[in-house]
């Protein structure tokens, strides 16, 4: 397991060498929105989550509209993405549990309730996890947050950050969350998430370009072996 300073050094390089290659743009969505938005973003890319945003805005008129809307219609907007039809169910409970309980497409209330009340009012959502709740934690209510998603975890887990055998949700956030000032949450997660979604793939990993390939435990490991030529045999003369 990496050292303390170690990790420093792995966090180091991750924001100088990745950020160059990685978007900076920051979705600034309100309360409620960035809800959705996490939903498309759990275990996907930036890119890819803009566009099925995007789409979910522009394909419907509002969010009532996408509420009454079928989840066939939705997951058309899901396609490409892993797990469509569990993403466009979400959305749409979501969106119908919001508007039983508040007649209304808002979240900005969560505002005055103070931190702790806030995420505590957004876990009672049925579709609500806890990448959820660290997104809108970190996105809108600023909050020190780290959302976990498959991406995030598995690089963290390969470079060193946690540890190999950890596997509650909370307490690697927490670790991470020791390990990340609050002001680059926002730019670890994106940053992190880029490595995972590029490079770190759960199968057949392109470490050889990955900018982290030298501070990676993983990469280091299962580097393949430069293979040697033999020595050609030199004949001695008689």
């Amino acid at each position: 397991m990496a050292t303390t300073v170690n990790k420093q050094k792995i966090v180091t390089v991750l924001f100088s060498k990745v950020k160059k290659v990685v978007s900076q743009e920051q979705q600034e969505l309100p309360v409620m929105e960035q809800v959705i938005y996490s939903i498309c973003r759990e275990g996907s890319s930036k890119e890819q989550a803009d566009e099925v945003y995007q789409k979910l805005t522009a394909q419907f008129f509002d969010w009532n509209e996408l509420r009454v809307s079928s989840v066939r219609e939705l997951e058309e907007c899901f396609r490409g993405m892993t797990r469509p039809v569990d993403r466009a169910n979400r959305v749409i409970g979501f969106l119908q549990e919001l508007f039983e309980t508040t007649y209304s497409f808002e979240l900005e209330f969560l505002h005055k309730k103070g931190l702790k009340q806030a995420t505590k009012h957004l876990s009672r959502y049925q579709v609500s996890n806890d990448y959820l709740g660290a997104w809108v934690t970190q996105r809108a209510l600023g909050g020190h947050a780290i959302p976990i998603d498959p991406p995030t975890l598995r690089v963290s887990k390969r470079l060193g950050l946690i540890e190999k055998t950890q596997e509650q949700v909370v307490e690697i956030r927490n670790t991470l969350e020791h390990l990340i000032p609050k002001a680059k949450g926002v730019e670890f997660t994106d940053l992190i998430s880029a490595v995972g979604m590029e490079y770190c793939h759960e199968k057949q990993p392109n470490c050889a370009a990955c900018p982290l390939a030298k501070e990676c435990q993983f990469a280091t490991e299962n580097a393949k072996p430069t293979s040697k030529k033999p020595a050609a045999v030199v004949k001695k003369s008689k």
